[in-house]
């Protein structure tokens, strides 16, 4: 790897922006300028091919735009990244000198699509990043890992960028933070990058999401910036400025994942017990829930009354809802966790129905 992009890859938090689109050399150049004056910025990006939900939609420039970043990279001495979804694009992003390529969201959801990359990778000495799948399936993020590892690739990191949803969301993509937090558990060795952009939509919520990211120890952001976001021809919405990027980038707050102090750790520790004493405490309460669902199960087996009860149920939620928010708990929050307390009730009273 060479040894710009190693500087690059090594650093924390790892920023990494450009436009959504590379539209035109004069559009690319200016960007990567701009960015590279705030100072803040480690990686230039561009979509050079851009996957669209519907044809007819902007595809992106195609190969003619990778001189432009090569161009790019020589007037900033800042590398340069890409989206690559097949052989082809892995060839001709290699040929052109990309230092560090990504696999998007529409291809990870497809093991043959990311095998095909994979393949056209093996031997090649470049990072590459993986985006999450479109649907919430931490299996096929994990099976892209796999399957570029396995073509001897060294640099690995992850790109979490949101989840498709159906339902009311104030975001393109629901950010499930759960998940990416359980990948990261799962893989604590790869580098996590935050993609607000594509998980926004839209750039008046971007520094919430930004800020959440690097509370939640995310070891970078890569967020789309183009010098007249309202005039680009993608995803205009959730472009910002270069100067408007470097004005976000000052604002938040960025946070620590440990600190050289025994005050601090003492104070920590003694949290922490606490935690897992309540813990242990919530488990003890919910095996004997279990007990009191079994002896439900019981009754309704021996009076041939089926396991669910609709009306039951919306009741429980009801008063959940209520007591929570006097808790301060939020209405998502108790919907997932009686979600899966009920679940697991189901279980245990189905094994007595069955038994």
């Amino acid at each position: 790897m060479k040894q710009i992009t190693q500087q690059a890859w090594a650093k924390r938090p790892l920023i990494i922006s450009g436009p959504c689109s590379a539209e035109t050399e004069e559009q690319v150049l200016a960007t990567a300028q701009q960015l590279a004056n705030t100072g803040k910025v480690d990686v230039l990006r561009a979509g050079i091919w851009k996957p669209r939900t519907r044809p007819g939609s902007f595809e992106g420039i195609g190969t003619k735009g990778l001189p432009w970043l090569q161009q790019a990279k020589k007037l900033t001495g800042l590398p340069v990244a890409v989206e690559v979804a097949t052989a082809k694009q892995v060839e001709d992003a290699l040929h052109f000198d990309v230092d560090i390529l990504w696999i998007g969201a529409r291809t990870t959801v497809n093991p043959f699509s990311v095998q095909e990359v994979a393949d056209a990778l093996r031997g090649a000495d470049v990072p590459v990043l993986i985006k999450n799948p479109i649907n919430p399936d931490l299996e096929l993020w994990l099976g892209a890992v796999e399957r570029v590892a396995k073509s001897n690739i060294k640099q690995i990191g992850l790109i979490h960028r949101g989840f498709s949803s159906y339902g009311n969301t104030e975001y393109r993509n629901a950010p499930m933070w759960h998940l990416a937090i359980e990948m990261k558990r799962r893989n604590p060795e790869l580098m996590v990058i935050n993609d607000p952009s594509h998980i926004c939509g839209r750039r008046d919520i971007l520094m919430d999401v930004m800020q959440k990211a690097i509370d939640l120890d995310y070891d970078g952001l890569m967020i789309e910036s183009h010098i007249d976001p309202d005039n680009a021809w993608s995803d205009a919405k959730q472009q910002v400025t270069p100067e408007k990027l470097a004005e976000m980038l000052n604002t938040l707050a960025w946070r620590k994942e440990d600190v050289d102090s025994e005050s601090y750790h003492a104070a920590l520790e003694k949290l922490r017990q606490q935690i897992n004493h309540l813990d242990d405490e919530l488990l003890q309460i919910l095996g004997q829930r279990m007990k009191v669902a079994e002896q439900i199960g019981t009754y309704k087996k021996n009076n041939n009354i089926t396991i669910l009860q609709t009306n039951r149920w919306n009741e429980i939620l009801d008063r959940a809802f209520l007591k929570g928010d006097k808790l301060g708990l939020s209405k998502e929050f108790i919907t997932r966790y009686f979600d899966a307390v009920h679940m697991e009730s189901i279980n245990h009273q189905n094994k007595i129905m069955n038994s």
